[in-house]
């Protein structure tokens, strides 16, 4: 019974070294690795990334705009500088033709013998009315004959005076026509740069899983913020009404916004006009702290003014509203929610 047992447990023992030596000898199935450099979480840097230099390239584009329409208001300025300038001179010049040939008519007369005083009346008179009549005719000679030398310097130096402002009118006139050419063609540029710009972005879009276009538009903030009193209290609410439109390119209105489209819309709908791009709002307002951030500042992001790319409004703390990028609709989120590299704020008023 024992050797039974010792044969039937040999077998067992058997068996199971022959299954194990199989196993160890038969081919491992494949595991398929996903292609290297083809993730979802690659395509979604891929489209990060294309879409944060579509951002630059589109606030680059917004500031040459800006810029343009300053360069514009200049050559308008100088232009109605040149005109008024121009007709100063021609009335100028035309009183002073005026009083030149009054002047000479009365220098002429005393050439050939008038003297405008009393004693020339007192010596040529006959009698003491004479005297009186002729003295009074010579007063008004000679005050005609001041008044006419005085009309004739101020037109002289007010013809003088309206050609050197004509001059530098014409000089700001042509500077600023030469400026406004020279960005109109930087914008044209830079327009064609943002299209192929975003024609990339679109593309890379496309290719994005459900995942990774879930995890771009993030978790949804619908908590109820209130702007205050005030232009800041009132932009903040406008702002806050636009949650859930989509990001558009160069959108400034309802129905689609970039960054600084939004905020600058938003301060508008406050009463309050502010520069359309991102630097160049950066250039108005005050300074602030960004552990002091109240409702209504502006919250920049860049490296320097220089290479400001983004712009939010704060809600106060840490909370933003802001119209972030390509794919992602109006919505509030943390200011590093904003980006990375948070710049500086600016308070536009109080």
């Amino acid at each position: 019974m024992a050797s039974q047992r010792l044969k039937r447990g040999m077998r067992g023992a058997l068996t199971a070294s022959a299954i194990i030596a199989m196993v160890s000898t038969s081919p491992a199935p494949a595991i398929a690795q996903p292609p290297a450099g083809n993730t979802e979480s690659d395509a979604l840097k891929r489209y990060n990334d294309l879409n944060k230099q579509a951002e630059v390239v589109n606030e680059e584009l917004n500031k040459a705009k800006d810029d343009k329409d300053a360069k514009q208001a200049e050559l308008d300025k100088a232009t109605a500088d040149l005109t008024a300038a121009t007709q100063a001179k021609d009335a100028a010049a035309a009183t002073e033709e005026q009083f030149r040939g009054q002047v000479e008519n009365l220098s002429s007369a005393s050439f050939r013998g008038a003297r405008f005083n009393k004693l020339s009346a007192l010596l040529t008179g006959t009698s003491a009315q004479d005297f009186l009549d002729r003295s009074s005719a010579l007063n008004v000679l000679a005050t005609d004959n001041n008044k006419a030398l005085s009309e004739l310097h101020k037109a002289v130096t007010t013809a003088a005076d309206s050609a050197t402002k004509a001059a530098d009118a014409q000089k700001r006139a042509t500077e600023a026509r030469d400026a406004a050419a020279k960005l109109q063609a930087d914008i044209e540029a830079r327009s064609k740069d943002l299209q192929k710009q975003i024609n990339e972005v679109k593309s890379a879009a496309n290719r994005l899983s459900a995942a990774d276009k879930a995890t771009l538009k993030g978790t949804e903030d619908t908590g109820v913020y209130i702007g205050g009193p005030g232009a800041a209290g009132a932009a903040v609410n406008a702002a806050l009404s636009r949650r859930g439109d989509p990001y558009v390119w160069g959108g400034a209105a309802p129905g689609g916004f970039d960054c600084s489209g939004l905020t600058s819309w938003a301060y508008k709908q406050a009463g309050l006009t502010i520069p359309r791009s991102s630097r160049a709002q950066f250039g108005v307002g005050k300074s602030v702290p960004l552990n002091a951030l109240q409702a209504g500042d502006l919250v920049f992001y860049g490296s320097s003014a220089g290479s400001i790319h983004h712009v939010a409004m704060s809600l106060g703390g840490d909370k933003i509203v802001h119209a972030s990028t390509y794919g992602k609709p109006v919505a509030v989120t943390t200011v590093r929610g904003g980006g990375s590299d948070v710049f500086a704020a600016k308070r536009i008023v109080g």
